[in-house]
């Protein structure tokens, strides 16, 4: 695996990616987004297609409640054991973690960018950015502040949601360093997230 394609899957099991188990050993990376996103899901099944399977394959779900289709694109990995080990760095009784070597590995703009066009979104009227989280502990919290301060030089808030959900807010000073950091990397399909478009 290279270093980029590393760089790139660290960035997405941030954010919208699950390792699945198929064995003692081995696992699958699983990717799903939205039809919106149809073309980050292709972009990213180019960057790992000697990883992946078939050409990500669309999907309609009828969700009884709003009485609706939704249309979303996924594709997976072949089982290997790097994905088995990435599982078990990232998951524990299937839940996702922040694991003690994060510092370590997570410190490349790309996977910055990558979590960003999955978990992140731009606030235009109060020019802010904001990273949604997945409910880790407080100690794991600190470990990814630690990591944005160290690596990038970013100081985020965190922020409560009323769903009791959590986010990285970057205040606008923040926010316009971590734009420059990951601009060059944001692919064209998902620059509607950015404060501008090139």
């Amino acid at each position: 695996m290279s270093k980029r394609q590393y760089d790139i899957i660290l960035g997405t099991v941030m954010g919208d990616a699950y390792i699945q188990l198929t064995g003692k050993k081995n696992a699958r990376l699983r990717l799903e987004h939205s039809e919106k996103q149809k073309d980050y899901l292709f972009w990213k099944w180019r960057e790992l297609k000697n990883w992946m399977q078939d050409k990500p394959k669309k999907i309609i779900r009828y969700h009884p409640k709003w009485k609706k289709n939704y249309i979303y694109y996924r594709c997976q990995s072949h089982s290997s054991p790097v994905f088995g080990k990435l599982r078990k760095l990232f998951y524990l009784d299937n839940r996702k973690i922040i694991p003690d070597n994060f510092e370590k590995i997570f410190k490349s703009r790309l996977s910055l960018a990558v979590w960003f066009m999955d978990d992140g979104y731009y606030y235009h009227r109060d020019k802010t950015a904001y990273i949604y989280l997945s409910k880790f502990s407080e100690q794991e919290t600190k470990k990814i502040f630690q990591v944005l301060d160290k690596h990038f030089g970013l100081k985020p808030k965190l922020e409560v949601k009323k769903s009791n959900n959590f986010d990285f807010k970057f205040p606008t000073q923040e926010t316009k360093k971590l734009i420059n950091l990951i601009q060059e990397e944001v692919i064209s399909s998902m620059r509607y997230k950015l404060p501008f478009t090139k």
